[in-house]
């Protein structure tokens, strides 16, 4: 049974080329699946303490952010649970891990973390100013949405047929993204 209380979360700020890949990536995931009554969408720009609310309210979680791998720009991984943790907890490799952290710590606290959380990040090329991402991290959206969609079918939040048919619209369309306006 699938159930209404997944968030899907993106974090960043869209006016600094790739710091906004996870307000894009949630963007490009959002126009893939609209209107999914179990799934609440929410731009977390640079975070804050009012989503702890959001994070306190679900049972599954995704985030995607920009993130610091030290591996070529574009560079797509998933992190789930305590690898997840593990990560935040460590070095700094994001603008936005302490404040996730702390929400995370929030959420500990008050006994509600998420069972099922995953952070989906994206390795920034530049953070510079401008209001698109790099071609190399524009290029790595669909395989964070893909990671995110996987996770989803993998928790029972997303039917494998939702998946399916997207793939097919892909095909059908010859391999072009109409919500990029590219080829893929």
């Amino acid at each position: 049974m699938i159930s209404s209380n997944t968030l899907i979360l993106g974090i960043g700020n869209t006016l600094l080329t790739d710091e906004g890949a996870g307000i894009h990536a949630l963007n490009l995931f959002q126009s893939y699946h609209p209107g999914l009554s179990n799934l609440t969408y929410v731009d977390g720009g640079t975070l804050s303490f009012t989503l702890a609310a959001y994070i306190e309210d679900c049972s599954n979680l995704i985030v995607f952010d920009a993130a610091e791998f030290k591996a070529p720009a574009g560079t797509v991984r998933a992190m789930a649970g305590e690898q997840m943790d593990a990560f935040l907890g460590a070095a700094r490799r994001s603008p936005h891990e302490v404040g996730l952290l702390d929400l995370f710590d929030i959420a500990r606290l008050t006994e509600s973390l998420p069972v099922n959380r995953a952070l989906i990040g994206i390795q920034p090329r530049s953070i510079e100013w401008g209001m698109s991402p790099t071609a190399p991290v524009q290029e790595a959206l669909p395989a964070a949405v893909d990671e995110a969609e996987n996770l989803l079918v993998k928790w029972g939040q997303l039917a494998a047929t939702a998946v399916g048919s997207r793939v097919k619209v892909r095909a059908r369309t010859g391999g072009w993204d109409y919500t990029l306006g590219r080829a893929l």
